[in-house]
């Protein structure tokens, strides 16, 4: 029976890629419990288990106290070097040992659920902890499913295969994706759950495209050459700034490689997403020249207070400066951390003068002449002059008994 046991361990630790130490504290841990929920009284019950023979021992021990609370699981100092004579407070003492025979057919039903158990705990523990150390990393993952608001990748082999979440905020606009499509992704976080762990994984982190160029370039990856800032709008344009930390060797050129074959590599696993490789500059207003490439720059003034560059560039170079809807002075400033203000070298015409309103002239009396705005003022508050009246076509003349009839009293007709 025993060597049944050691075997269904060495079993388990090939198939589950659980320790053997694990797994023998783990039955041990199991067959305690199972003693203590049969029967009463068994608070004070350890196991422990040969890892080599595979022959279970059962005892009772105490704890070793100044002061007894718990007189089931506790005893004095006095009392401990009865059993031990070598006995200090705060040691567990074996008081004695149980018989096994009392551990009937209920007893080892519930040691196996328990021991079942904590198996499932062990393996997804020993997953978790597997996984929990990849947080930053790069894992590829297969498409196992397309839901509306998320892409399920499968990652790892059985029996540690777990599923990792690609939500469609962490997904470049332009990528699309099928089932059984090989996919790498960047590790944000590793949740336990339930049912194992849950990893969080990103594609438009900018993260994502540093690991990327770790894997293609081995410069960056030895840490010759250093990535000091990254600016990235996922699917679109990414900026990265690299910086060498051995004399004479050129940071931009290893990083792109020969006829640009290791930046390629990285836009192709991005779907075609534009990157530009900068030098790094300690100078901010050589930094700021720099991260406007492919632009030239004419003069860079830095504003330490404000946190301004105003950066001149040549008329031609202004729109390609700026970008597309602003995108490359964008990610300028995102690398930077400056706000820029971009201007053209040429001034702007000047504007043509406004002209003067007529100065008032002084009457012969001396009084001067109305300003235009007084003149206005008067003409808002006086009434305009009635128009006068148009004269009436001849028409025959009326009867004379007739007008005076129309006449008031008191008036005579003219």
């Amino acid at each position: 029976m025993n060597r049944e046991f050691i075997g269904a361990l060495l079993q388990l630790n090939a198939e589950k890629n659980i320790s053997r130490e694990s797994l023998i504290r783990t039955v041990e841990e199991a067959i305690q419990s199972a003693y203590r929920r049969v029967a009463p009284g068994n608070e004070n019950v350890g196991v422990e288990v040969d890892a080599e023979t595979g022959k279970i021992r059962v005892y009772r021990a105490k704890a070793v106290v100044e002061t007894v609370e718990d007189p089931l699981t506790e005893f004095t100092l006095e009392d401990a070097r009865a059993y031990k004579p070598d006995a200090k407070v705060g040691d567990l003492v074996e008081i004695e040992q149980v018989d096994s025979s009392t551990f009937g057919r209920i007893h080892a039903q519930t040691a196996k659920q328990v021991v079942l158990q904590r198996l499932r705990e062990a393996e997804r523990e020993q997953v978790f902890g597997q996984y929990a150390s990849l947080e930053g990393e790069i894992i590829t993952g297969t498409v196992s499913r397309v839901e509306p608001r998320a892409i399920i990748l499968d990652v790892g082999r059985e029996p540690n295969r777990v599923d990792a979440i690609l939500a469609t905020t962490e997904q470049s606009a332009m990528e699309h994706y099928r089932i059984g499509q090989h996919v790498k992704a960047y590790v944000l976080e590793v949740r336990r759950t339930t049912k194992g762990p849950q990893i969080l994984v990103s594609r438009t982190h900018k993260g994502f495209l540093r690991r990327l160029f770790e894997l293609e370039v081995p410069e960056i990856h030895a840490g010759t050459v250093e990535i000091r800032a990254i600016a990235r709008e996922a699917g679109s344009r990414s900026k990265v700034a690299v910086a060498s930390r051995q004399e004479g060797l050129d940071p931009v050129g290893a990083t792109v490689g020969q006829r640009g074959g290791r930046v390629q590599a990285v836009v192709a696993e991005l779907g075609g997403e534009k990157i530009d490789v900068i030098p790094w500059a300690d100078d901010p207003a050589q930094l700021v020249a720099n991260a406007l490439s492919p632009a030239q720059v004419v003069g860079v003034r830095i504003d330490e207070e404000a946190r301004i560059a105003n950066v001149t560039v040549p008329e031609r170079m202004l729109s390609l400066a700026i970008g597309r809807e602003g995108q490359n002075a964008r990610l300028a400033a995102k690398m930077t951390g400056w706000r820029i203000d971009i201007r053209s070298d040429q001034a702007p015409p000047p504007e043509p003068p406004v002209p003067k309103a007529p100065q008032p002239e002084a009457t012969e009396a001396g009084a001067a002449l109305p300003s235009s705005a007084d003149a206005d003022h008067t003409a808002a508050h006086t009434p305009e002059p009635a128009p006068e009246p148009t004269p009436e076509p001849t028409a025959k003349p009326k009867r004379a008994s007739r007008a005076k009839k129309a006449e008031p009293a008191g008036e005579v007709a003219s």
